[in-house]
């Protein structure tokens, strides 16, 4: 029976889905409210290019000192330098409207409320020489900015001492989220100045806005190298101990993760020079403390001689996970894309959804030519299971006079069921394998649509987002009728009981879908719909071609 395979297979779909999230996904551990808390950024390791003596450490700090504020607007973001470090305090996406008020733009980085999450950059000398960390002020012309051509800097100097001069500048590119950190070091002293950079995201364990638990995706820090390629670390294995966190590395980024959003310090930017090419050692470094949880990159700065200055810069990405921009950024960028662990159906399913949407110019049309695709690849094991069922609809009857024949006896029944299924050549399970193979392509694309951040805001006729539940609950319910209409293509139940709770059902599983993405649900409704359409053609065939044998 069609009905109760569809039952079988939604309820095992999402049971899987569902456990996984419980009890094997990734889960943001929930920690006290840390609005003044901060950490190290770092711990001794041996690295290739220097001994652990030679990393030095960044100062450790309790807490998060306010001073005054710089504004940064541009195309894209509106930013909040603080000249206590120089520290990007806060980051809003003025293209992404926030989770729980549309009204207002998506604040990535804050140090407000109850919620941490800030990039900090500092200096520390390797000898006595006192150099800016995240707890130095610093001074700057003006108190706001706007982008006006291409790009503007935001220069700010931070006190001389030992005649070291050092200024950190901020510079944001119009048309993208990608901000260079600067530091111009002159070294106007009698001695060779050795030091070392630390860019950091310092971030607690909350879950971003919005979270729910039909949508919990991994949020938490990621390093990526050419060489240890991709690794997610959960910050219950931070707390444990568990996670090796200290990697030395001369190329790759640090990150931190969170449902379609990112920020990660790149140490080498796609197509370009390596931020470590003339540094003695880099390291990526994660580090839980005091209730927040830091992921570095460290940067041994090659020796300055006396007289002379040098420069570092390392990219900062802070935006969407969009596929189509982060993969332009750094090699690697693409897994932040958190697919879970059915990426290798999810990544292709994501791609062709891509390459569709670059012909139609909209998600929900190239959601639904996904879905044509889907079940034209699978047609053929579809219309076979189809037409097995078709044959147990005809046999229907005779099924019910054998069940009555045989009484309570049901040994003798089953043998003649057995017999009959024997007979006309019907495998009553022919219609579960299809089922089965639908699967985890279902929860590829299941996964595929949620981690999509280019569905989020995305029209498609009546709906303005497809990455939020359908505003008039219309696609729910038709995912409601399409699965009971399906209910009277199939053979009815013997047993009255089950016959009513099959009607039933479909409407109850439906109201998962209720609180599902647009997008999703979408895909459901129409993939309902060619089921729909391909069982009763099957149906039909095998009616007539019954008829014309009954005939001859």
């Amino acid at each position: 029976m069609d009905s109760k395979r569809l039952i079988i297979f939604i309820a095992l779909s999402f049971s899987i889905l569902l456990l996984w999230q419980e009890y094997f996904a990734p889960k943001p551990v929930a920690k006290p409210a840390v609005t003044q808390q901060a950490s190290t950024a770092a711990s001794s390791s041996d690295t290739p290019a220097a001994n652990a003596s030679n990393v030095a450490q960044p100062a450790d700090s309790s807490s998060l000192s306010r001073g005054q504020r710089i504004t940064v607007t541009t195309d894209l973001v509106k930013a909040e330098i603080d000249t206590t470090g120089g520290d990007l305090r806060s980051l809003q996406l003025l293209k992404h409207n926030a989770a729980e008020d549309a009204s207002k733009p998506f604040e990535l980085f804050t140090d407000k409320g109850a919620h941490l999450y800030v990039a900090q950059t500092g200096l520390i000398a390797a000898g006595n020489a006192a150099l800016p960390t995240h707890k130095t002020v610093f001074s700057a012309e003006k108190t706001a900015y706007t982008l006006q051509g291409d790009k503007v800097e935001i220069k700010l100097t931070a006190p001389e001492a030992n005649g070291v001069k050092v200024s950190k500048v901020y510079t944001f590119h119009k048309g993208s989220y990608l901000i260079d950190v600067r530091y111009d070091i002159v070294n106007a002293g009698t001695t060779p100045l050795a030091s070392t950079a630390y860019f950091r995201l310092l971030r607690d364990g909350k879950a971003p806005e919005g979270e729910s638990r039909f949508a919990q995706t991994f949020t938490g820090p990621a390093v990526y190298t050419t060489e240890g390629t991709f690794q997610k670390v959960a910050f219950s294995d931070l707390d444990k101990g568990k996670a090796e966190y200290v990697k030395s590395a001369d190329n790759g980024w640090v990150a931190m993760l969170q449902h379609y959003f990112m920020s990660a310090w790149i140490l080498k930017p796609l197509d370009g020079k390596s931020v470590c090419a003339n540094a003695q050692a880099c390291q990526f470094q994660l580090e839980p403390k005091n209730g927040a949880y830091s992921a570095a990159a460290m940067v041994n700065v090659a020796p300055i001689a006396a007289g002379q200055s040098a420069s570092i810069t390392v990219p900062l990405y802070a935006g969407p996970e969009e596929y189509n921009t982060i993969t332009k950024v750094a090699d690697g960028m693409e897994f932040a894309k958190d697919f879970g662990m059915v990426h290798i159906f999810a990544s292709p399913l994501f791609w062709l959804l891509t390459k569709l949407h670059s012909m139609v110019q909209n998600w929900g049309w190239a959601i639904i030519l996904l879905t044509l695709i889907v079940k034209a690849v699978f047609y053929p094991l579809t219309a076979a299971s189809y037409r097995s069922m078709a044959k147990m609809k005809v046999l229907a009857p005779r099924l019910e006079n054998l069940k009555q024949q045989f009484g309570d006896d049901r040994m003798k029944f089953q043998q003649a069921v057995m017999e009959m299924y024997k007979t006309e050549k019907v495998n009553p399970l022919g219609g579960c394998l299809p089922m089965l193979i639908q699967i985890p392509v279902f929860i590829g694309l299941y996964w595929a649509l949620l981690a999509s951040v280019e569905l989020r805001q995305a029209d498609w006729l009546y709906i303005a987002d497809l990455a939020r539940p359908d505003p008039y609950y219309i696609l729910p319910a038709l995912m409601a009728i399409t699965m009971f209409a399906q209910t009277f293509l199939n053979p009815p139940p013997a047993d009255p009981m089950q016959a009513k709770m099959m009607k039933i059902m479909p409407v109850a599983f439906s109201v998962m879908f209720f609180f599902f993405p647009a997008g999703l649900v979408l895909y459901w409704v129409v993939n309902n719909l060619l089921s729909i359409t391909q069982q009763w053609y099957v149906n039909q065939s095998i009616e007539k071609a019954r008829k014309l044998a009954l005939q001859s």
